[in-house]
C-alpha cells in the first residue's frame, strides 16, 4: 500500500473547512435476534447461534423482536428524537457474503426515530449540538474471517470463512445530519460524539457497547470545503472504526490526506475506507453507493411498527440523565478538579468508574486504578480496558487495599492475576499468598535476621543516621516477597535497632 502524502494539520485547516457526519451502529443486547428466536450473545462457537431465518432458507419468515422495538424507541427518545407513529422495514439489496439471503432488513424512508439532537461537551469546555437525522432499526451481518495474506483483509487472502452467529443481531443505526463548524476540534468532536453515544446506550442498558467486540461501531464521514467557497466537497466514509482513539485519529488523518490531494488540484473519490490501527492510516475500500443503488422496497413479510402513545410515554419517563448533565453531577459529587475529571472523560472510563463507586469504592481510588494501572495494561495489550476487568472486581481490589490486606504493589500483582483468569481478587490473594503480613512476630523475626546480617547498618542507625534503615527494610521486603507493610517494617526496624 503506497504511503499517502499528508498536509500539516494546521495548514489544512487554514485552507479547508472540515465537514463531518457520523453513522454509529449499536448492537442491542436482547436475548434473541431481531427477526428470529436464535440466541443473541457474543463468543459462541461459529455458526451455532442460527436458525433457518438467519440463514435465509426458503420458507422461513421473520418475526420482529418486541424488546428490540422498545430499546430502539428508548434510544430515539434519549437522542431527543420524535418517534414515528408508524414506521416500516425495507429490504436493502446488494450482495452480502455474510447475509445468506443477500439483502438486509433495514429501515429506509420511514425510520422509527427522527429529528433529534445530542449535546456533546469537549475537553476545552466547548459544547457542541450535533443534529440527528434519524435512528433506524436493522439487522447486523455475519462475520467474515479472511485466511492467508498479511493484512487480514480479503485482498491477498487464500480463502474466507463465514460465521453467521452475528447475522440478524438487532442493530440501531444513528445517522447525524451534516456537521459544520467543528474546525480544529473536528477530531476531538468525533471522539467525544461517539463517547457520548456510548454513554447514552450504556446508561439505558440496551447494549454492552464494547467497541472492541463490535457492539458499537462508527462510520466516520468527512469532506473538505475550500475556505469561502460555500461548496460541499466529496466525502469519504471510514468504516467500522472500533475505538474512541481510532475515531479521533481517523478523522485527523483523512483531513490531512484529503487536504494534500486537493491542494495539488486533485480530486477525492467518494468511497469507503478502512482504518488500520497498526499504521494509523486509512486505505481505499469500495466506491460508495448512494441510496438508489440499494433498490430499497418495503419488506413484504413484516407489518408496520406502530407503538402506542402510552408505551412511548412510559419509555420516556424511564430515561436516565443526559450525558452532559450526568457528567456535571458526577464531577460535583466526586469532588474532582477540572483536570481530574477531564482525565476521566478522556479515558472513556466514566461508566466503569461510576459503577466501581456504586460498588463501594471511593471516587479517588476508582479513578486512580482505572485511569492508571488498568489503562496501562490495556494500552500494552492494545485492548479496551473494560475487557480486562469488571467494576465489581476493581471495587473488591480497592476494598482489600483500604482494609490493609494489600499494598498497592501487591494489588498490582492481584490485578494481573484477575486479568489472567485466576479468579476474584480475594481468590487471587489466597492462591498466590499475597496478603500483607500484619503479624509483628513474623516481621520482627525477618527484621532481626536482616539486622544481624548487616551490622554496619545497625551501627549507622544507632548513630542517628536513620536513612540507613532503608537497606534493612529492603531486605525484609525481599524476604517477605513484598507482603510486608513497609511503613510498619520501618517502625519495627527503628525500634529493634535502638532497643539493643
Amino acid at each position: 500500500m503506497a504511503k499517502a502524502e499528508l498536509m500539516d494539520f494546521d495548514k489544512a485547516l487554514e485552507l479547508f473547512e472540515p465537514v463531518l457526519g457520523f453513522e454509529v451502529h449499536i448492537e442491542l443486547n436482547t436475548k434473541t435476534k431481531m427477526f428470529s428466536d436464535a440466541p443473541n450473545f457474543f463468543g459462541g462457537e461459529p455458526n451455532t447461534n442460527i436458525t433457518p431465518v438467519d440463514l435465509g432458507l426458503p420458507g422461513s419468515l421473520p418475526v420482529v423482536n418486541e424488546q428490540a422495538i422498545k430499546y430502539s424507541i428508548s434510544l430515539g427518545l434519549a437522542l431527543g428524537c420524535s418517534i414515528r407513529p408508524s414506521s416500516r422495514f425495507a429490504r436493502k439489496n446488494y450482495f452480502y457474503p455474510d447475509l445468506a439471503k443477500n439483502y438486509q432488513i433495514s429501515q429506509f424512508d420511514e425510520p422509527i426515530a427522527f429529528d433529534g439532537n445530542v449535546e456533546v461537551e469537549l475537553a476545552n469546555g466547548r459544547v457542541f449540538q450535533v443534529s440527528i437525522e434519524r435512528a433506524h432499526m436493522e439487522e447486523d451481518a455475519g462475520k467474515l474471517t479472511h485466511v492467508g495474506g498479511s493484512t487480514g483483509r480479503i485482498q491477498g487472502a487464500e480463502y474466507s470463512l463465514v460465521d453467521y452467529n452475528r447475522a440478524g443481531v438487532p442493530l440501531v443505526e444513528i445517522v447525524t445530519n451534516i456537521i459544520y463548524g467543528a474546525e480544529k476540534d473536528a477530531p476531538e468532536l468525533a471522539k467525544a460524539y461517539v463517547s457520548t453515544i456510548r454513554d447514552i446506550v450504556r446508561s439505558l442498558g440496551i447494549s454492552d457497547a464494547k467497541m472492541e467486540r463490535g457492539n458499537l461501531r462508527c462510520d466516520a464521514n468527512i469532506s473538505l470545503t475550500p475556505r469561502g467557497s460555500g461548496l460541499l466537497g466529496t466525502r469519504t466514509e471510514t468504516k467500522n472504526v472500533n475505538s474512541l482513539r481510532s475515531v479521533e485519529r481517523a478523522i485527523r488523518y483523512e483531513i490531512q490526506r484529503q487536504a494534500a490531494i486537493l491542494a495539488k488540484g486533485g480530486t477525492i473519490t467518494q468511497e469507503t475506507r478502512h482504518w488500520h490501527e497498526d499504521t494509523g492510516v486509512t486505505s481505499a475500500g469500495r466506491p460508495k453507493s448512494d441510496a438508489d443503488d440499494y433498490r430499497y422496497f418495503p419488506e413484504p413479510d413484516l407489518l408496520p411498527v406502530e407503538p402506542s402513545l402510552a408505551l412511548i410515554e412510559e419509555l420516556r419517563a424511564a430515561l436516565p440523565e443526559a450525558p452532559t448533565i450526568r457528567r456535571r453531577r458526577l464531577k460535583a459529587d466526586w469532588g474532582f478538579t477540572d483536570l481530574e475529571f477531564q482525565d476521566v472523560v478522556n479515558s472513556g472510563l466514566l461508566v466503569e468508574i461510576e459503577e466501581t463507586c456504586a460498588a463501594g469504592a471511593s471516587p479517588a481510588q476508582a479513578r486512580k486504578w482505572w485511569t492508571g494501572e488498568i489503562a496501562r495494561l490495556a494500552n500494552a495489550a492494545e485492548v479496551d480496558a473494560t475487557s480486562l476487568v469488571s467494576a465489581s472486581q476493581v471495587a473488591e481490589l480497592i476494598a482489600l487495599i483500604e482494609s490493609g490486606a494489600l499494598t498497592d504493589r501487591l494489588a498490582r500483582q492481584v490485578l494481573e492475576g484477575v486479568i489472567s483468569g485466576e479468579g476474584s481478587p480475594a481468590e487471587v490473594v489466597a492462591l498466590r499468598g499475597l496478603a500483607v503480613v500484619s503479624d509483628d512476630g513474623a516481621l520482627i523475626a525477618a527484621i532481626d535476621e536482616a539486622l544481624a546480617s548487616q551490622p554496619d547498618v545497625l551501627e549507622k542507625i544507632r548513630d542517628g543516621r536513620v536513612q540507613a534503615a532503608g537497606a534493612v527494610i529492603g531486605a525484609v521486603m525481599k524476604a517477605m516477597k513484598g507482603t510486608a507493610d513497609a511503613a510498619r517494617v520501618r517502625e519495627l526496624v527503628l525500634e529493634r535497632a535502638t532497643a539493643e
